[in-house]
């Protein structure tokens, strides 16, 4: 077991986003994070990356508490994170910014340039490399964003909708890029709202709706859990 989060709550003044949610994560596997929207998903994505303490319950990584560690500390520690929305240095080119996140283990540029040219080759941005990161489309700014963070050599990578607004031959490829990030012996969580890319990469997925964790289950398990199909089509399943 790599990680685990232990009854985790975290409220914003009246509102429970995240209410006493417990899951482990063994290392090299690759867990889904799934619910309406609402549900509490990238709540629990900012607790695990340090962006939010939270209220109750603890989160453990190789071992040690590492709940209300700022998301600096979590990222030295091994805990790398992308966003949804991409936010680059947009008048930098895709090695710059990736050396941003390469000198958190870099010591001097050189090393910093080789391990952002390892990153960038394994998100097949080599011939992007030297762009002005403005003029990266939109999947290659999410490349980006996986290259950001793979220069900083996580063992935890936390994916959040890695595939929201790609077209559907930009989702296949992001799929396999991530798949092989796995294989490379990453572990991941992933949060996504395209269940075909849950439902392909994950080997377990946990299930969020109004704070709580309602299911956890293989992807089959999942698809025919009937909490789940309500909490997404508003219906019990079988009903009419």
């Amino acid at each position: 077991m790599i990680a685990e989060v232990r009854n985790v709550t975290k409220r914003f003044g009246g509102l429970t986003a995240v209410n006493n949610v417990s899951f482990a994560l063994d290392e090299g596997e690759m867990v889904g994070i799934i619910g309406p929207n609402g549900a509490g998903k990238t709540t629990l994505l900012n607790v695990l990356s340090g962006f939010f303490p939270p209220d109750e319950g603890e989160v453990i990584f190789k071992g040690g508490k590492i709940s209300g560690l700022k998301a600096h500390q979590l990222c030295e520690g091994g805990i790398g994170r992308t966003f949804q929305i991409t936010k680059p240095f947009g008048e930098m080119t895709t090695l710059d910014n990736v050396m941003v996140g390469a000198f958190l283990r870099a010591k001097t540029r050189e090393e910093a340039r080789v391990l952002a040219l390892e990153a960038i080759e394994m998100v097949g941005l080599e011939k992007r490399k030297h762009i002005v990161s403005y003029d990266l489309t939109m999947v290659d700014r999410k490349r980006l964003e996986l290259a950001r963070c793979l220069a900083t050599k996580p063992e935890l990578m936390l994916l959040d909708e890695v595939v929201a607004g790609c077209t559907p031959k930009e989702m296949e490829e992001m799929m396999s890029l991530v798949s092989q990030l796995n294989d490379s012996g990453l572990t991941i969580v992933m949060v996504e709202h395209v269940m075909k890319a849950v439902m392909t990469l994950c080997k377990r997925i946990v299930v969020l709706d109004f704070g709580e964790k309602i299911a956890e289950g293989t992807p089959e398990e999942i698809g025919n859990d009937e909490r789940v199909i309500e909490a997404y089509l508003g219906v019990r399943y079988g009903t009419t």
